[in-house]
């Protein structure tokens, strides 16, 4: 589709919606330069190893809490050991905005806390498989940023990863939430489309996606007897 001609806002399921070109050219920059901080550390970005060995085609950094397959811990022993950076308050703010503008209702995002956010960058090659985000012990609502390289989104029903399911392309800027009865869908990233991107987002290829959570934890620091997820 032309640049000239809005791409409409689409809702694929009840809870799940794709709000084109949200991010504004500045927020845009201004989360690449965060991105680009975080993948610094103090846990750097890396490949995440899976539990049969293979290591994913996506690169990840992590905020408030680090991701593991199947669970969370505040440090990364996978890497090296070290507590992963703090949620800044600021994103948070910006994902209950979100929600608001994707559920066309200011009160959405009240009481909308999440408190990690799971940083991905792909390359040109990179995929990500059908899966669910359910590591997480909240229900709350998954917010979804891309910026750089077009992609193809594929979002399909909460009960298998095959049909049906429905693609949709996430452009710099792009958000999309689900929610409620589709917070559990399965969806995968099939193809990103290599120099598809705006190089004044300060990100010269590749494409960032960044998605906010509830995981539902308590830290053990701070609630003495509790344990981390295990």
């Amino acid at each position: 589709m032309s640049a000239l001609v809005p791409r409409p806002r689409l809702g694929l399921a009840p809870g799940a919606v794709h709000v084109p070109g949200w991010l504004t050219p500045d927020q845009q920059r201004a989360l690449v330069t965060a991105c680009r901080s975080w993948a610094a550390g103090p846990v750097p970005i890396r490949r995440t190893r899976l539990p049969r060995g293979g290591l994913m085609s996506v690169q990840t950094v992590c905020l408030g809490w680090h991701w593991l397959p199947y669970r969370y811990s505040r440090t990364a022993d996978d890497v090296n050991g070290a507590r992963v950076a703090p949620f800044p308050e600021w994103l948070a703010d910006l994902g209950r905005r979100a929600l608001a503008d994707a559920y066309e209702d200011e009160s959405a995002g009240d009481g909308y806390a999440p408190d990690t956010a799971l940083i991905n960058f792909y390359d040109g090659q990179a995929k990500l498989g059908m899966h669910q985000d359910k590591d997480e012990r909240s229900g709350a609502p998954v917010v979804s940023l891309s910026v750089g390289d077009t992609c193809v989104f594929r979002f399909g029903n909460t009960e298998t990863r095959g049909r049906p399911y429905q693609d949709v392309e996430l452009a710099s800027g792009d958000l999309f939430v689900f929610g409620g009865p589709s917070r559990f869908a399965y969806h995968a990233v099939p193809k990103v489309y290599p120099g598809t991107g705006d190089p004044a987002t300060g990100l010269a290829s590749g494409r960032l996606n960044v998605t906010l959570r509830v995981t539902g934890l308590a830290d053990p620091a701070d609630r003495p007897g509790l344990t981390g997820p295990d």
